[in-house]
């Protein structure tokens, strides 16, 4: 799907027509264990998948292949046309260097459950430390840009503050703030929510669902189905490694094919 809103995921004429992530028979195990069996997933440009399903169903592994903090052992995966991890040469595959891997990985932002942040730095020199640090830009200009975005996800009044003088809530929109300040074509989510006391979810919530209006294309591992049903444009559900059902959101959240989604989301829902 090319995504025709102003803001994020406006696709150069080479990359019209090309999925922003694509997924064929990936495969990772740890040793003995197989924890991806063969995942086929596409996500268009600008389209919010969210991905539900039990602890340990691969849910997590997945969202770090993608990025490449995991290294599949089976398969192709590919962002925005490229093979994530490797360079096709001819018939071979050739691994790329690390300072190409964290080229590549500076494209993708990533949101985790904690919010890792530096202690020791300010929420404005947390949110400019990507920029300053990975693409060596000019430090002023990337300050502007971080009072921007820290404004946006409703921090303006926060830039001089340590992460321990912020509630959880405010410590993962800061996380996104600094996601964001990268410049992302790919926004990750891997349960942003799920540390979070139950009144400070909504904010959180709130920043991703207008995120997801200005067209980011995004991936949220979720266990929040209403923002599922809301923002998804495609939900999948997976367990034991595998994509057992995935469609349009309110057809899967309330009208289940498969006995596995149905068992699980009569337990969630």
């Amino acid at each position: 799907m090319t995504d025709a809103r102003p803001g994020y995921g406006s696709p150069s004429v080479s990359s019209i027509g090309v999925p922003m992530v694509e997924a064929r028979r990936v495969q990772k195990s740890y040793g003995r264990l197989e924890v991806l069996k063969g995942i086929d997933m596409t996500v268009g440009r600008g389209e919010v998948l969210c991905l539900i399903g039990p602890s340990g169903s691969g849910k997590s592994t997945f969202l770090r292949c993608i990025n490449h903090l995991e290294k599949i052992d089976g398969g192709e995966l590919a962002v925005d046309g490229d093979l994530v991890g490797y360079r096709q040469g001819g018939d071979k595959l050739y691994e790329l260097k690390d300072n190409e891997v964290c080229a590549k990985r500076a494209e993708i932002g990533m949101v985790f459950q904690r919010f890792n942040l530096f202690p020791h730095m300010s929420v404005l020199d947390n949110v400019t430390s990507g920029p300053v640090w990975v693409k060596k830009a000019p430090g002023g200009p990337s300050k502007d840009r971080a009072r921007e975005l820290l404004a946006r996800v409703g921090l303006a009044d926060k830039v001089a503050n340590y992460p321990n003088q912020l509630s959880g809530g405010q410590q993962q929109r800061v996380a996104i703030a600094r996601a964001l300040a990268m410049d992302p074509k790919l926004m990750l989510f891997d349960e942003p929510t799920s540390a979070l006391d139950p009144e400070l979810v909504g904010d959180v919530l709130d920043v991703m669902r207008d995120l997801a209006r200005d067209g980011m294309t995004m991936i949220v591992v979720t266990h929040e189905m209403g923002f599922a049903r809301e923002v998804g444009d495609t939900v999948v559900f997976m367990d034991g490694g595998v994509v057992v059902e995935q469609g349009d959101p309110t057809e899967v959240l309330t009208n289940p094919q498969h006995e596995r989604t149905k068992s699980f989301l009569a337990k969630v829902l």
